[in-house]
């Protein structure tokens, strides 16, 4: 849609949503179905469902390197090639060059982005768990950071909402640890993966093995299937986009929602970068954008904003944002804003191999792994750290072994029977707000003439010692389930950022003069102006936040509107 040089009343609408990834897409889907004229702003290139899916059905021979990552690459994506996984031939196509969109590291954070319509909706894990009561309490219970605002009960409702739409499988467990939600039929583990979940629970008490719960389809409701959604097909290819909208994303979801409502406007390729801050009527009345192709200045209008750019790009048009009020930063009276940059900490935890189970293998190749909820702090364990974590991982068989005398006929056999079972349990441990964790902005600017971003995290003492834990008890359960050929890891390396959960950089609270958001999500002192994705988070507890930033989303939509009809926005 070409809107360069239209008049403003043509650039205004009900409602803007800045960003079209999950909480985006979710902004866009609520306000519009209840009626509001939308415009999503996506900083990125638009990408189609079904039609820009381009690597969706390839196999590693139909790539040049076979799938590696190559010496180009390595120094394009120098950030993204730090998750291991997604600079490769087959998975880099929706992450970002970082080369095209520098940071610079006063202490290493990796920041992994994907600029397009859906943002990384299309690239997400796809892990779907609700926080837990306590979760929302443990900040004012144990003194750090702030507290929440809101509590689990505040959010039950909106949790449900999301699982219902979205569509999440997964197995009731009737855990206070890992509240149960609206689950279609779980995945199935395989039969290590049962035999490891039955000596847990025999020899560990307090401790349990599921699967993961995860925002795939497995049975479909008639609300999904109108949307163009089927079953999963167990393909893990889900970072290429999917064909068959079996998981969760913008483009498969709540975008296609909104657009069948005839309310939304999608508008691509503009970079926000700050807010319209009117004095005379209290309110931000609009946005500033660049035209990432053209470098052309564009502004929108709107009667309530949604940031939903990411927790960093979020803070980072806030920061921006400045105005005779907001002096440092929309909504920064309290000198939070940019700072508590929490992620998971991961890339701790052990491996193994176990006999037997020959006779026994699997079909397909299942996009989700079996999950271990939170036990230690939990009940009477008592740890030298505070919070906890959780293991994901799962177990395989490995591909036929040839020796070095195999040959032809002998080569291929080899090559065709399976071998040993193993398995692997990673921990993803809570990160405590710090505000020494932070993001600023350096006097350097990008190409588009914007602030590049600085980073300044690093885990702290209580992270450190939780990641010893993660490692011995992830060994301690293998070992008593019979695996052998134990090996344990903990990566020293690995800097915030890579567990890809960035939160906390524009906090909820219940004072300004100690958060950014109200608990509405509201900014303060600019109330139009909603911030519902990670940036909002007051801790970052150990389960994966995607379902948390829908359900934040789709209740504060649900105030905005009815403040707005009330003539209070």
């Amino acid at each position: 849609m070409n809107i360069q040089g239209k008049a403003k009343e043509q650039m205004t609408f009900d409602a803007l949503v800045i960003g079209s990834g999950i909480s985006g897409g979710w902004a866009a889907k609520e306000l519009t179905e209840k009626g509001l004229k939308v415009a999503v702003i996506e900083r990125g290139h638009d990408v189609k469902h079904l039609v820009d899916y381009p690597d969706a059905m390839k196999d590693s021979w139909d790539y040049p390197h076979r799938g590696r990552l190559d010496n180009q690459a390595q120094e394009d994506y120098w950030a993204v090639k730090r998750t291991g996984y997604a600079a490769s031939e087959e998975n880099r196509g929706f992450f970002v060059k970082d080369t095209e969109h520098p940071y610079k590291e006063k202490r290493s954070f990796d920041w992994i982005r994907g600029y397009h319509t859906g943002g990384r909706s299309l690239m997400w894990g796809r892990q779907s768990y609700r926080w837990n009561e306590q979760d929302f309490k443990a900040n004012l219970e144990e003194g750090f950071g702030a507290d929440w605002p809101i509590r689990y009960a505040d959010l039950a409702p909106w949790y449900e909402y999301a699982e219902k739409f979205a569509g999440v499988s997964g197995y009731k467990e009737g855990l206070d640890v890992l509240p149960d939600g609206h689950f279609q039929p779980g995945m199935e583990m395989n039969c290590v993966e049962q035999h490891l979940r039955d000596s847990v629970k025999s020899k560990f008490p307090g401790r349990h093995v599921t699967i993961g719960r995860t925002a795939h389809l497995t049975a479909p409701t008639e609300e999904q299937k109108a949307l163009g959604r089927g079953t999963c097909m167990y393909r893990n290819r889900c970072m290429r986009g999917c064909p068959y909208g079996a998981y969760f994303s913008s483009q498969s979801a709540t975008l296609p929602a909104a657009e069948r409502t005839g309310n939304m406007t999608l508008i691509t390729d503009k970079i926000v970068y700050s807010t319209i801050f009117e004095k005379d009527t209290d309110k931000v009345i609009g946005v500033k954008a660049i035209d990432q192709n053209t470098k052309e200045e564009v502004e929108y209008f709107g009667k309530i904003i949604f940031l939903n750019a990411s927790a960093i790009n979020s803070a980072w048009i806030m920061m921006q944002s400045k105005s005779g009020k907001h002096a440092n930063g929309l909504g920064n009276e309290s000198d939070q804003l940019g700072r508590n940059i929490m992620d998971h900490h991961l890339a701790s935890g052990a491996g193994g191999t176990i006999d037997g189970f020959t006779d026994k293998y699997y079909f397909g190749n299942r996009a989700n792994g079996i999950y271990i909820p939170r036990f230690t702090n939990w009940g009477s364990d008592k740890r030298d750290f505070v919070r906890g974590f959780g293991y994901q991982g799962g177990a395989s068989r490995a591909k036929g072994t040839p020796t070095e005398e195999s040959f032809g006929a002998n080569f291929k056999d080899a090559m065709s029977n399976p071998g040993v079972w193993s398995m692997n349990l990673g921990g993803f441990g809570e990160t405590l707000p710090d505000p020494n964790n932070r993001m600023t902005l350096t006097g350097e600017k990008d190409k588009w003439g914007l602030p590049v971003i600085e980073f300044d995290a690093a885990w702290g003492d209580n992270e450190q010692k939780m990641r010893i834990a993660m490692r011995d008890e992830a060994a301690n359960m293998l070992e008593a389930a019979g695996f052998k050929n134990i090996y344990t890891y903990k990566d020293e390396v690995k800097a915030p950022g890579i567990g890809i959960h960035e939160m906390g950089t524009a906090r909820m609270g219940n004072d300004p003069k100690t958060s950014v958001l109200n608990k509405y999500n509201q900014v303060w002192g600019a109330e139009n102006v909603f911030v519902t994705d990670g940036a909002a988070m007051v801790s970052s507890s150990c389960v994966n936040p995607s379902l948390t930033y829908m359900a934040l989303t789709a209740r504060a939509a649900a105030f905005a509107v009815d403040e707005l009809k009330k003539g209070n926005l």
